[in-house]
């Protein structure tokens, strides 16, 4: 039986043996990364940038000339749309179209390799130009019409530039430091240009035959954003079928490209939107809308390519009408909001507005109701002058407020909800201590007799009884009441 020393020992063996085996295959793989840097090294030496050949191989590709012998094959056979039978995947224009989108992306980076080698070349002979003249494709016509030639009166550009530039051109040459190129090198750059033109007319080529089948692939998608703009969609999407399954918000920004700013404010840099931007429905948009403009049209197109992925509407019918739909929408969108109307008055009720009846509703009219008072001061008495606050008519007048001859400006008025109640009103009455006549503050109960001197006129009165029933404290049928308290 083994211990543990050597089981632990057997174990250091087999871990060093791992080892052993971990650096002859680490080391085996650092050879082989070795390897491959020094045959890149090796590649980048031999590259020479002064032949175009080594730069632009893309013409020389099988790929290339595969496709463009379709291509011219497809153009000059009339086209008898695709099958409705068979699957859009399975189509062999299809497949053809997809390669197509994807051939003239690289055409377009193979005239910005070749434009660079242009630049490099002539850049000895005109400096300036390539700061004048900024497109790939017109920079080489220009530069093989002028060639070596130094007098640029000479040189007949009219068609190649505009107006404006052909004068700054020629204006400019005069005053270049520039020399004339070698003859080698000059023709070097002469080719370049042709390779150019060729790759630009073999672009144009690819692009008409996929617009011209864009029709029945994709009818809905063209009706809405043009044939061009469809097959860069398609292109940069990876197909008809990708685009249908693609969300809006990223169909927005196909083809977009970031810009650097050098640290300056983005706030006036043009709006992420791609090849969307380059529609008639979004150029012929104002600058205020043109963001609107692009979601909505991102929205539709995503639906129309979804309706073209299910060969839903051949004839283009409903990409016709979303185009239609946002041309309107846009239009509503610029239309100035509506003036504002004047608001008439009601017409007034001829006959009073029926309420409902119940406590809380003779309340509110109890609270509101006019009383006796405020109609006396507005009321006013023919031939007598009202009396006022400030007199001589000055201040608030108290209409016939004291002209009744109680000689007082205030007046006793009784609860509207005790009139209602007779038996009430009645309890009030009797209980009245001046006998229902109210006297002046100067009027005594007391007269002066030459026969007894000082007397009461009305002992009955001064002690605050009545005559008959109306005295109820000291009456032999009278009982004593419980008063409430108050």
């Amino acid at each position: 039986m083994a211990t543990l020393e050597d089981s632990f020992l057997a174990d250091l063996d087999d871990l060093s043996d791992n080892e052993a085996e971990l650096d002859e295959s680490d080391g085996d793989d650092a050879k082989k990364d070795e390897e491959d840097i020094d045959m890149d090294m090796a590649d980048l030496e031999t590259l020479n940038y002064d032949d175009l050949d080594s730069v632009s191989k893309l013409q020389k590709s099988q790929r290339y000339l595969d496709i463009m012998q379709k291509v011219e094959e497809a153009l000059g056979k009339e086209s008898d749309g695709t099958e409705k039978g068979t699957v859009l995947e399975d189509d062999p224009e299809y497949k053809l179209i997809v390669d197509c989108n994807q051939l003239s992306v690289d055409i377009e980076n193979e005239i910005a390799i070749v434009h660079n080698f242009i630049r490099d070349k002539y850049r000895l002979k005109f400096q300036e130009l390539e700061s004048l003249v900024n497109h790939p494709i017109d920079y080489a016509r220009v530069v093989k019409k002028i060639g070596n030639e130094t007098d640029l009166t000479l040189v007949d550009l009219e068609g190649l530039l505009p107006s404006a530039i052909i004068m700054v051109v020629s204006v400019t040459a005069l005053t270049t430091k520039g020399s004339p190129l070698p003859e080698d090198v000059l023709q070097k750059t002469l080719e370049a240009c042709d390779r150019a033109l060729d790759l630009d007319s073999a672009r144009k080529k690819v692009l008409d035959f996929v617009e011209s089948k864009m029709g029945s692939i994709a009818p809905n998608l063209s009706a809405i954003v043009g044939s061009a703009v469809a097959a860069k969609l398609m292109g940069t999407a990876g197909g008809l079928s990708a685009l249908a399954k693609m969300p809006a918000c990223n169909v927005q920004v196909l083809g977009h490209k970031r810009k650097n700013l050098a640290g300056f404010s983005s706030a006036t840099s043009q709006l992420r939107v791609g090849y969307l931007e380059q529609t008639e429905i979004f150029q012929s948009t104002p600058p205020a809308l043109k963001s609107r403009a692009g979601r909505i049209l991102a929205a539709k197109s995503t639906l129309a390519a979804r309706v073209d992925a299910t060969r839903g509407d051949p004839s283009g019918t409903n990409g016709k009408a979303l185009r239609e739909e946002i041309r309107k929408k846009i239009e509503k969108w610029q239309e100035p909001p509506p003036a504002r109307q004047p608001k008439p008055l009601p017409v007034p009720d001829s006959e009073p507005k029926k309420r409902r009846g119940g406590r809380r509703l003779r309340k509110m009219k109890e609270r509101y109701a006019v009383t006796d008072m405020r109609k006396l001061a507005n009321r006013m008495a023919f031939g007598t002058p009202e009396e006022s606050s400030l007199g001589d008519g000055l201040g608030e007048g108290y209409g016939m407020l004291g002209q009744a001859g109680s000689n007082r400006l205030r007046i006793s008025s009784v609860p509207s909800k005790l009139k209602i109640n007779p038996t009430i009103a009645k309890k009030l009455k009797e209980r009245n201590y001046a006998g229902g006549a109210t006297t002046s503050g100067l009027t005594s109960s007391l007269a002066f007799t030459p026969v007894q001197g000082i007397e009461l006129c009305n002992p009955q009165q001064a002690l605050g009884l009545g005559s008959g029933t109306q005295s109820t404290y000291f009456s032999e049928s009278g009982t004593f009441s419980k008063l409430k308290k108050i």
